[in-house]
Formats: structure tokens, C-alpha cells, sequence
């Protein structure tokens, strides 16, 4: 039996599934994530050369930052979380996806919203409000989309043949639900408030679009992954309920922890440290069952590509939650806050776990949907690779520095324009890492398009489900 047949559902022939709408997202996503690198290459480039391309408005750093982060959350991660979803669900359920039309007209919608922010925001139509740039009538639209979105997911649920419901479900659902509540807030509530208010609900929404909205789409992804591409059974389902409701309970009471010798309320710091620390129980729960499903399966990392990237993804997640907590300690978060050390950390949640997470997806799933071969395994293994080293060396280059660059502001003799000048190094590493990660990223978009367009296996050939 499969891993999934002993999870208690079935699988269905690949003809059984349409998958049009897991195409549109999938395929777009992947272009995105490559115009994405550039972007990404112009900023590092910039804090090592700061003229560089200073005298183009469209180019400077102020709108070039904000197109790389909606570049990265949207056009690339939440979209190809999407297209992941749109596989997987139908899948779970043992019925077709509810309404392939809606998922492609969801498909166009998104297409339009991000094509609207790469005009939008390099002319500086933005609202200055980390991670809810995007202007209010993109950011309507983005709430439209995600209705459409979510009626086609719960529909497909609500009709679904199997009763029991796999922790992937549980997770998107949850994804659907707190995106809903995180966006809003995120990006209308905050129009409404200003000055220390404005702050405490733009770093709810910051924080939580990355543990309420990428967080639980990522492990929907690697929960149903894991166990489909090493073809073992997950660990354990009751284990993967207690990540599922703590990460629930815990995830929303953290963001204040950015704001920490802040302008806000000694409890509300308090909250966020304690719950910030009690985000190991999810984490612990969640990596201790990815690493235990495993289990005598470790010899399939040497050929399977989509395995090495999974199980990357789990090791930098586990980094990530780790570090979090322990920044959101008083001592520590004072020197390390505002700091390098802050993006390094972020890149490490959102490139080196959930990227990894999603290209696994990526790898796994377009073969299959398009009938095809993976164009090239020497390939995919140069883009783990190159996406791997250059990850290290950046989220390394970020943190170090970041910790160096805190503790000389903290020291009060020296002068600011000596730490910028003291961090160029790390810049450059950082710089020379991001031409890996960009390389990486277009060895995979090239794989995914020529596997995409390759020539069509025989019936009977196709890639199994």
C-alpha cells in the first residue's frame, strides 16, 4: 500500500484529474520566482554599490524593495502553494477539484494583481506598510482572488468521497481561514489607525502573514509530500493535531515581539516573548514527524530530488523557529533587532524552508500534470545545489553581520557611518550568495518549462499519481 492508500485514502488514475488551474498557477509562479531573482540581485547589488542605477526613480531602493517582497510572498510562494493545492486536495478527497474554470479565472485575477504591482510599485503607487504595499484596489482585488480561491477549496472538500480528512487539509483550510483574517487586517485595518496602534497591527500582520499564511501552507505541502515522494507513511497523525492546534493557539500572539523597547505596553511585550518561546511545541512536533516518517528511507536522498529539498526545508524550518524564540528574548533582541540579522532570518523562513517546500511540490507534481519526464535530473540537482549554498551563505553573511552590526550600534563610540562601511563585506557576500540562489532559481524554471513542454509519455508511461 502507498503512503497515502495507509493514510486512509485511495488514488485515482491521472486522467481522473483535469489539474488546468494547478498548471496556470504552477507555471506562472515559476516565471515570477525568476523575475523575482533579478529584482532581488539589483537591491544586494545596490547596498555594495549604492549609485548603482540611483539616478533611474523606478530603480532606487524604496520601490524596488517592496516588488521584491510582493514578488517573493505572491507571485512566486503563495501562488505556487496554490497550484500545489489545487493537486493535492482533489487528491485527498477522491473527487475532481470543484470548478476548474473558477480556478482558472482565480488563475487570471492573480496573474492581472501581480502584473498591476510590477507597474504599481516602481512608480510609487504603494501604501509604506511592510508587506501591505500593494495599493488598496490591488489589495481588493487580492481579497476577491482569495474568495474565489477558498469557495473552490471548501467546495471540493464539502463533497469530497472520504470521510477521514489528512493533516494536509487541515492545514490549508487553516491557511484559507487565517489568511482571510491576517490580510485584512494586515492591509485595511491598519488604514484606519495611526502612530503606536498603526505599528502593533502592521507586525501582527507582518509576522503572521509568515506564521498564518505561509507557514501553514508550507507544511500542507511537505505533509503530503513527504510521505507521496519517499512513498512511506507519515508517523504519526496524532502528532501531527498537536503541531496542527498549538501552532493555532501560539502563532497569533507573537508579532508584538518586533516591537520589543518599543513604544508599547510591558505586557504586551511579555505575551509576545511567552508565546514566542511556546512556538517550539509546533515546531518540535512538526520536524520530530517529518524526520520520523523517514525512518529507514534516508538511502532516497541520494536520487530523489524532490526529497533533498523536503527535507532541507525541514531543517531550515526547524533553524527558523528556533532563532525566532530565541530573538524575542529582552537581551538578545536588543542587540540583534533592526538589524541584518531580522532578514536573515526572514529569508531563511520564506526561501530556505517554504521555497524549499514548494520547489519539492514544483518538481513532484509537472511531471505528472503535463504528461511528461522531468527534463533533467543533473539539472534539478544543480538547482538544489546552487539554491542550498547560496542560501547558506546568505542567511550566515545576514545573521553574523547582523549580530556584529547591533552590537557596534550598541556600543555608543561608534559613529553609524563606520558600521556601514564595517558591513561591506557581509554585503558582498551576500551579493556573491544571491548570484547562486538566482542561478539556482533559473536552472529550476528552465527544468520546469522544458519538462513542461517536453514530448508526452505514451498512456500507459505517465508518471504515476
Amino acid at each position: 500500500m502507498s503512503a497515502m492508500e495507509k493514510s486512509g485514502t485511495a488514488v485515482q488514475p491521472q486522467e481522473f484529474h483535469q489539474d488546468i488551474a494547478a498548471k496556470w498557477f504552477l507555471m506562472s509562479s515559476v516565471s515570477y520566482f525568476a523575475i523575482v531573482a533579478i529584482i532581488a540581485l539589483i537591491i544586494a547589488a545596490k547596498f555594495v554599490w549604492p549609485e548603482f542605477l540611483g539616478s533611474i526613480q523606478y530603480f532606487t531602493y524604496g520601490r524596488m524593495r517592496p516588488l521584491h517582497v510582493n514578488g517573493m510572498l505572491f507571485g512566486w510562494l503563495l501562488a505556487a502553494d496554490i497550484g500545489l493545492s489545487f493537486y493535492f486536495i482533489p487528491r485527498l478527497c477522491g473527487v475532481k477539484l470543484w470548478s476548474e474554470k473558477l480556478g482558472v479565472a482565480t488563475a487570471i485575477l492573480w496573474n492581472i494583481i501581480i502584473l498591476g504591482a510590477v507597474f504599481a510599485l516602481p512608480a510609487g503607487y504603494q501604501k509604506g506598510l511592510e508587506y501591505a504595499d500593494l495599493p488598496t484596489p490591488l489589495a481588493v482585488l487580492v481579497v476577491i482572488a482569495w474568495l474565489m480561491y477558498g469557495f473552490n477549496i471548501f467546495a471540493t472538500i464539502y463533497s469530497r468521497k472520504y470521510e477521514q480528512m489528512y493533516v494536509s487539509t487541515w492545514y490549508l483550510m487553516a491557511t484559507i481561514l487565517w489568511t482571510a483574517f491576517v490580510y485584512l487586517t494586515g492591509n485595511f485595518a491598519t488604514l484606519f489607525t495611526t502612530g503606536v496602534n498603526q505599528a502593533n497591527l502592521n507586525w501582527m500582520y507582518t509576522h503572521n502573514a509568515v506564521g498564518l499564511i505561509f507557514t501553514p501552507a508550507g507544511l500542507a505541502v511537505a505533509y503530503y509530500f513527504i510521505p507521496r515522494t519517499s512513498n512511506t507513511p507519515l508517523f504519526s497523525h496524532k502528532l501531527s493535531m498537536v503541531g496542527f492546534w498549538s501552532l493555532a493557539f501560539v502563532y497569533v500572539w507573537t508579532g508584538a515581539h518586533h516591537m520589543l523597547h518599543g513604544p508599547i505596553t510591558q505586557w504586551l511585550q511579555t505575551i509576545s516573548i511567552v508565546f514566542s518561546i511556546m512556538l517550539l511545541i509546533p515546531v518540535w512536533a512538526v520536524v520530530y514527524n517529518f524526520i520520523a516518517s523517514m525512518k529507514g528511507q534516508w538511502h532516497q536522498l541520494g536520487e530523489n530530488v524532490s526529497l533533498k529539498f523536503l527535507m532541507s526545508g525541514t531543517i531550515f524550518y526547524l533553524l527558523t523557529c528556533f532563532q525566532g524564540p530565541m530573538h524575542s528574548l529582552r537581551s538578545v533582541n536588543a542587540i540583534v533587532s533592526k538589524t541584518d540579522w531580522i532578514p536573515g532570518h526572514a529569508h531563511m523562513a520564506v526561501m530556505g524552508a517554504f521555497s524549499f517546500f514548494a520547489m519539492a511540490g514544483v518538481y513532484h507534481v509537472v511531471p505528472r500534470i503535463f504528461g511528461t519526464k522531468l527534463h533533467s535530473e543533473t539539472l534539478a540537482n544543480w538547482s538544489f545545489w546552487l539554491f542550498l549554498i547560496g542560501g547558506l551563505g546568505m542567511f550566515t553573511s545576514l545573521w553574523l553581520g547582523g549580530f556584529w552590526q547591533g552590537w557596534q550600534w550598541s556600543t555608543g563610540n561608534i559613529k553609524f557611518i563606520d558600521t556601514v562601511i564595517a558591513l561591506k563585506p557581509v554585503w558582498v557576500v551576500r551579493l556573491l550568495s544571491g548570484v547562486l540562489i538566482a542561478t539556482g532559481i533559473y536552472t529550476f524554471m528552465f527544468n520546469i518549462w522544458s519538462t513542461a513542454l517536453g514530448t508526452k509519455l505514451p498512456q500507459g508511461e505517465s508518471a504515476a499519481v
